[in-house]
């Protein structure tokens, strides 16, 4: 019964973190091939819990755990967006892609990275429903793997520390770790909408 004593001495947090590391890894590795899981949201929130954990390294292992797994899913998606390409019938995941790059979006994409290269996707990361057209854009520009990977990296470490900065500032406000959480996914939520928001403003014709 030596297990049964050892498992009792086993922390909650650690318990929590041998869950939640995995989980995080995988929700946004399928956020990244799938993009209707709110990837950014999951990382803040995973923060605001890091934030008020007392293990060592807690934030360190969110900030690797969401960057990889966001690095392996943008290049696993753009690895089966050339495949697509090069079939004559195309493929869902390339269809999928082109779906949620519209028109408009895809042709500033593909003038910005025409004229500033890799800078673009790095920050296209940053920008709500940016990620999308501009790999698109790459393709349809014929970027080999080892292009596009090499920009995309940097991407995904700036978006894992800034949704990250939004998790640490939601813990750093509130006492409780689900008063941060909610904080959290609400300034991600609101992050994500105003770009839409702005650009309909725009558009609107006046008077």
């Amino acid at each position: 019964m030596s297990w049964l004593a050892a498992a009792s001495t086993v922390s909650p947090e650690a318990t929590q973190q041998a869950i939640g590391y995995p989980t995080l890894f995988l929700l946004v590795l399928v956020g990244a091939l799938v993009p209707v899981v709110p990837t950014g949201a999951l990382v803040s929130s995973a923060a605001v819990v890091a934030f008020h954990q007392t293990a060592p390294f807690s934030l360190a292992l969110v900030f690797v755990t969401a960057s990889l797994a966001a690095f392996l899913g943008d290049v696993s998606l753009y690895w089966l967006g050339r495949r697509g390409m090069g079939s004559k019938n195309g493929s869902r995941w390339l269809e999928a892609i082109r779906a949620r790059a519209p028109e408009d979006r895809l042709a500033q994409a593909q003038s910005k990275l025409a004229e500033h290269g890799v800078a673009v996707l790095v920050l296209s990361r940053l920008v709500p429903a940016g990620r999308l057209p501009v790999m698109l854009a790459c393709l349809l520009a014929k970027w080999p793997m080892r292009r596009f990977a090499r920009g995309n990296l940097p991407a995904c470490l700036a978006w894992a520390v800034t949704y990250q900065l939004i998790g640490i500032l939601g813990g750093s406000l509130f006492s409780e770790p689900w008063e941060g959480v909610v904080a959290a996914v609400a300034l991600t939520l609101l992050l994500g909408v105003l770009p839409g928001v702005w650009r309909r403003l725009r558009q609107r014709p006046a008077g």
